[in-house]
């Protein structure tokens, strides 16, 4: 092994990946507390006002296909800041839009140019050594879900003072910024495979086909991340319903609080490098459940409901924090050559399934109501965890035959 693979990754280029991709994938989710506003000033109807969250992920999902396994193929560094200045121009359309068809569009463009936070981090991964690469890219995510979860309280807080607008705009202009931070401090990185675009592009199906690790972490969080989307999509439209009546500021308040459920990171990423995955994969996923049952079981009080969903969100969103970190440890792992193409599979995957969530929400919640929308949340976790007791007793029944 040579020095330079020896070498692990400074703790300054761990916090500058960390902030960056938190402040690039916020992108995805300032329209998310939003929705209301957003539909009245574009004129989209409350059936289709989960689109508004819908196309981003599904910019997301094409870009996360198309884009992101070119970090196998090209230089690293202009990959990103490319991705970056074209997620700039469609925040700015976002801000300037006036029809549903623009913002819609736009939308989408923002999904597509904010994998750039994808690429990113199997570049942590890349300069991290193997005893501490799940810490590290624990920490990296924590960033990016900070930036999660920090996007929603900004985001309305912004637009309670002037509008959404302005959130749009400032993105734009942050976006700018951490494109030319990351093009001046990011060390290159030119991958050292040697295969076309359609090969690269062929070779997806096959990773999918040939790594079961893949398709059973996709699985899980395509589920977790359903129930997250869909949480986040119907509850700022329920705080802000006669039963709460809650302002923008108000729904800000309740996002920041949720954040707390972002500390999982790195506590996950520690057990994985020490060989708990599996068992931190049910808690995770159990967590998932819970953060759907408590509000459930709230009572007719305001107030006392109010506090059962606070604490419903930051358990649900520990949950994701946890198995995302989890997920991304694993599949690692697999192999440095094929990480980026991993990895976009991996969040194709999975927003598949937050696309699904945010529309199916938006939908059921105008038309079954907040319980029913809570038990589709419920549901989308509830199925994730039943496919892990098929890994916990596929271990189980291997470790009897080879004792």
């Amino acid at each position: 092994m040579s020095k330079a693979e020896e070498k692990d990754i400074s703790p300054g280029m761990v916090s500058l990946l960390a902030t960056s991709t938190g402040l690039i994938v916020a992108s995805l989710y300032y329209a998310q507390t939003l929705v209301g506003p957003i539909s009245v000033s574009t004129g989209l109807s409350p059936e289709a006002a989960g689109l508004i969250v819908t196309l981003t992920q599904i910019g997301y999902c094409i870009g996360l296909l198309f884009i992101v396994p070119l970090g196998d193929l090209l230089e690293n560094r202009r990959l990103v800041f490319t991705g970056l200045i074209f997620t700039s121009i469609m925040l700015v359309m976002a801000a300037v839009s006036r029809s549903a068809w623009m913002f819609l569009t736009a939308a989408l463009g923002i999904g597509l140019g904010s994998v750039a936070a994808q690429v990113i981090v199997p570049f942590a991964a890349h300069m991290s050594k193997e005893s501490s690469r799940g810490v590290t890219v624990g920490k990296v995510v924590s960033g990016l879900l900070l930036g999660i979860m920090l996007a929603r309280p900004a985001a309305s807080l912004i637009a309670d003072v002037t509008s959404w607008h302005v959130v749009f705009g400032g993105a734009a202009l942050v976006v700018l910024m951490v494109a030319f931070v990351l093009r001046a401090k990011l060390p290159t990185r030119t991958p050292t495979a040697t295969l076309s675009y359609p090969k690269l592009m062929g070779s997806l199906w096959h990773l999918f086909l040939n790594t079961p690790v893949l398709r059973r972490r996709a699985a899980y969080h395509a589920g977790m991340f359903g129930s997250f989307s869909l949480f986040w999509t119907v509850t700022p439209l329920m705080l802000s319903s006669p039963q709460f009546h809650l302002s923008q500021t108000g729904i800000a308040i309740f996002a920041l609080v949720g954040m707390a459920g972002a500390v999982a990171s790195p506590i996950a990423g520690k057990l994985a490098d020490k060989g708990y995955t599996l068992m931190a994969t049910a808690a995770a996923l159990a967590l998932g459940v819970i953060g759907f049952v408590l509000p459930m079981i709230a009572p007719e009080s305001r107030n006392i409901a109010l506090g059962i969903l606070v604490i419903a969100s930051i358990v649900l969103d520990m949950g994701v924090a946890a198995n995302l970190v989890l997920g991304q440890r694993a599949i690692f792992s697999l192999g440095a050559e094929i990480r980026s193409r991993l990895n976009g599979v991996y969040f194709a995957l999975f927003f598949a399934g937050g696309a699904l969530g945010s529309a199916l929400g938006g939908w059921i919640f105008a038309t079954h109501g907040w319980i029913a929308a809570l038990m589709t949340g419920a549901a989308f976790n509830g199925l994730a965890l039943l496919y892990w007791v098929t890994e916990y007793l596929g271990r189980t029944s291997y470790q009897c035959k080879t004792a």
